[in-house]
């Protein structure tokens, strides 16, 4: 599964690229969870998680980001900025690149600002 993960990653991360963002850091990993990719958008640091989900039968991937995952994706955020305090000044926000469906079709979405801290 591991490896699946990776695959999307990266195909996110370059769409991303392409469309003007900086990939800062991939796969930091804390005790507190991982963030998939931190990503710069003009002054903006972009903290993204990549979801697949292969059947919408429990709901699409973006939608698999539940408070809980949000929780602990902006906790690992906050250990990721107090790591680079270059960077804590800088206004943040959290999106999501899901995928849905077989691995060689997947759709992508790509919600900016998908949740707020707090």
């Amino acid at each position: 599964m591991r490896a699946a993960g990776a695959v999307f990653e990266q195909r996110a991360g370059e769409a991303l690229e392409r469309a003007g963002l900086r990939l800062l850091a991939r796969n930091y990993t804390t005790r507190h969870g991982e963030l998939d990719l931190v990503m710069q958008h003009g002054d903006t640091l972009v903290f993204v998680e990549v979801r697949h989900r292969l059947s919408a039968s429990h709901g699409d991937a973006a939608a698999s980001v539940t408070r809980a995952k949000q929780d602990k994706l902006i906790r690992t955020a906050e250990l990721w900025l107090a790591a680079h305090p270059q960077h804590a000044r800088r206004a943040c926000r959290f999106d999501v690149v899901s995928f849905d469906g077989p691995a060689n079709a997947a759709r992508m979405q790509w919600l900016q600002g998908a949740f707020e801290t707090g």
